[in-house]
């Protein structure tokens, strides 16, 4: 893979020098829930587990103080390339900024491969591959579209027109859903504290018209779940409503808006968030993939442009960079105030609680610490495109880099945005240590009691909590566990996906103990009920009776006694009919066969919801009837205890052989296992707008 180098603009003013959770990552891992559902089924499939494989190793010997173009450079061309093709990612885009100026933008892989497909009438052949070029091909920013939109914002904050403690709804034309007596302000909204629960359906724009962002508001809107201000947790909806917000204040499209006071005053000039603009003459957007040997897909629009709307360059990145670096005298549009605003946490312990002693929200960027060094930062995923920044603002540094596919499992994109960004950091910006040798990290005392504390099952707040998707919760638990030296056990670890073993430092505050991630806790009296994992992200406590370990084992025995019973009916039929057995009596016959037709209800809505659940996550939607649908075949399989019950008493009654009343008993056991596993799933929730 040959790097594309865009020349050195200098300076980032020059005019030209460019989703659905929901969940990395997303594409596999709703695979993984398909692939575990049906193992659930009993039909012999092993469940999928994603590859452990890292990314090749990052040179550790110490760099220069300050980052160099040639060097820089030279460790990208050793770094990129070799980490694409192992994690099978197509492309990737990347620029590097330091000292108020673009020290590189390269391009690594392909925009379009030219192999894996078919266009219409082109064979694969005639498809021309096409290198990555940072400074004309665009990628798909996804979230990374939140920190330009909290830019616009922060600008009316600026000039008065917007305050960030006022409630929200004297901004707009509708009320936003509403659970607390606690109002939401813009304050809230920014650092993704409103706490709003996740919505899938309709995220993707699969064509390039227009979008109502009013009407994406205000039809089917998500739930407000969380007190606002309390629980730190990425949220589509709050950012829609930032950028519904800054077109009633202004009177303008939003997408207008922001091109005209942030895009064109950073001469991001390739960059957009209008949807149709990726079809123009001029555009040049990359292909997205699942890996580098697949065909590709179409360039993924978002139905909500202030959350997930942007298409971008490299160098255009790169620009916005450095305005978010820069001092506020610069040709950027924010003020030095306003970007000290915008660079500092934007929530303290009064609504977080001691959360507040992890990395936290800024009012548009996501803090975390890597070495002792406080990082400002944000990622953007789509279906196919991952995206990431980091700025360190005290060294006045930064690094963008997107890449065009998922890769060969589910955290192969990570691997890849790991290797760059945080190899970056700890090549050029490595941690400090003592005299030693070694990081002066201490080990609190109150450790055995605060891991005995946080010893349970833990589920992201970044989910749906009041629609038949709660139903993923169970496939997507962290489980904590205490060890006797008192250190715990993360498995899996939300980033990574892998265990990963933390020690608490200080009260509350975790530190991995192989890597830099930190784990802050947040507890009653009794026990830890959130767990944060970063300055938006979340994982609250899971009710025992949820816990991944009891829920899942009742289904699956559940689903395989029923499936199994199904196998058995021909093969009894033939028994009897062979060996001329006596058949069953006709009295109780209309119990039986109302409890055959349970069985088979139950297991066509599991198959049903193994298809559903992931199409709800991905791309497409879920035609209402096929949610009604496998709601209606819940609910008959789980009145099939009625007759079940009836079969049994009746065999115990007419005393019936011991093997036919045993099995009427665990055919019983089955369904009642069945409709518990659906009553604590959220399969039967009314709402089915997800």
């Amino acid at each position: 893979m040959n790097p594309v180098t865009a020349p050195d603009t200098g300076d980032p003013g020059s005019p030209r020098s460019s989703r659905v959770a929901l969940g990395a990552r997303g594409r596999i891992r709703r695979t993984v829930l398909a692939v575990t559902a049906t193992a659930l089924l009993a039909v012999g499939c092993a469940p999928h587990m994603p590859s452990t494989s890292p990314a090749p190793p990052v040179p550790h010997p110490a760099g220069p103080e300050e980052p160099t173009r040639d060097d820089v450079e030279a460790w990208l061309d050793g770094t990129l390339p070799a980490a694409l093709e192992t994690e099978g990612i197509a492309g990737a885009t990347v620029s590097v900024v330091a000292d108020g100026e673009i020290l590189t933008s390269r391009g690594y892989g392909y925009s379009e491969t030219g192999t894996g497909y078919e266009y219409d009438e082109t064979a694969a052949g005639d498809v021309v591959a096409t290198p990555v070029d940072p400074e004309e091909n665009l990628f798909h920013v996804g979230e990374l579209s939140e920190p330009v939109t909290a830019t616009a914002a922060m600008l009316l904050v600026e000039s008065g027109e917007l305050d960030l403690d006022t409630d929200v709804t004297e901004y707009l034309d509708f009320a936003p859903p509403s659970s607390f007596d606690t109002p939401v302000t813009l304050r809230h909204l920014l650092t993704h504290t409103g706490g709003y629960e996740e919505r899938y359906r309709g995220r993707t724009l699969l064509d390039d018209g227009e979008v109502d962002l009013r009407a994406r508001l205000t039809t089917d809107p998500p739930e407000q779940v969380h007190e606002p201000g309390t629980v730190p947790s990425r949220s589509e909806y709050g950012y829609a409503l930032v950028g519904h917000i800054i077109e009633r204040v202004t009177g303008d499209v939003f997408e207008d808006h922001v091109r005209e006071n942030v895009l064109d005053p950073l001469g991001m000039s390739d960059s957009d968030f209008r949807q149709d603009a990726l079809y123009d003459g001029d555009a040049r957007p990359s292909d997205g993939y699942e890996t580098d040997d697949s065909r590709p897909t179409w360039f993924e629009g978002s139905a909500s442009a202030p959350s997930g709307g942007l298409s971008t360059t490299a160098v255009d990145m790169a620009r916005f960079m450095l305005a978010l670096l820069e001092d506020g005298e610069g040709p950027g549009p924010l003020s030095s105030e306003a970007l000290d605003l915008m660079r500092s946490p934007g929530l303290d312990a009064d609504t977080l609680g001691t959360l507040a002693e992890g990395p936290r929200a800024t009012l548009g960027l996501l803090e975390e610490d890597r070495g002792g060094r406080r990082i400002l930062g944000y990622d953007g995923d789509t279906a196919f495109f991952h995206s990431r920044i980091r700025l360190h603002p005290d060294e006045g540094t930064g690094i963008f880099v997107s890449l065009n596919s998922d890769g060969h499992d589910e955290y192969s994109a990570a691997r890849v945005l790991d290797a760059v960004t945080e190899g970056f950091t700890d090549r050029y910006l490595p941690a400090e240590e003592d005299e030693e040798g070694a990081k002066d990290i201490s080990i609190s005392p109150t450790r055995e009691e605060h891991a005995a504390m946080a010893e349970g099952h833990y589920v992201s707040s970044r989910s749906s909590h009041s629609t038949f998707l709660t139903v993923r919760d169970l496939f997507e638990q962290t489980r904590v566990t205490a060890r006797p030296d008192g250190t715990i056990v993360v498995s899996p670890d939300p980033a990574t996906g892998a265990p990963a073993a933390y020690e608490e430092i200080e009260p509350w505050v975790w530190r991995e103990m192989e890597g830099e991630r930190t784990l802050v806790m947040r507890a009653d009296d009794r026990e830890v009920r959130d767990l944060g994992f970063g300055a938006a992200s979340t994982m609250t406590r899971v009710d025992p009776v949820r816990e991944a370990p009891t829920a899942l084992t009742v289904l699956g025995i559940s689903l395989a006694i029923l499936l199994l019973t199904v196998l058995s009916w021909p093969i009894s039929a033939l028994v009897r009919a062979s060996l001329k057995g006596e058949p069953r009596a006709r009295a109780g016959r209309a119990a039986r066969v109302l409890t055959r037709g349970a069985v088979v209800c139950a297991l066509a809505a599991a198959a049903l919801w193994t298809w559903i659940v992931p199409e709800a996550t991905g791309t497409w939607d879920v035609a209402w009837s096929l949610i009604r649908s496998a709601q209606g075949l819940t609910l008959l399989g789980g009145l099939g205890v009625l007759p079940a019950v009836a079969v049994v008493v009746r065999d115990l009654r007419g005393r019936e052989r011991w093997f036919r009343v045993l099995a009427g008993v665990v055919v019983l056991a089955a369904l009642v296992g069945f409709a518990w596993s659906a009553a604590v799933s959220g399969v039967m929730a009314w709402d089915i707008t997800y």
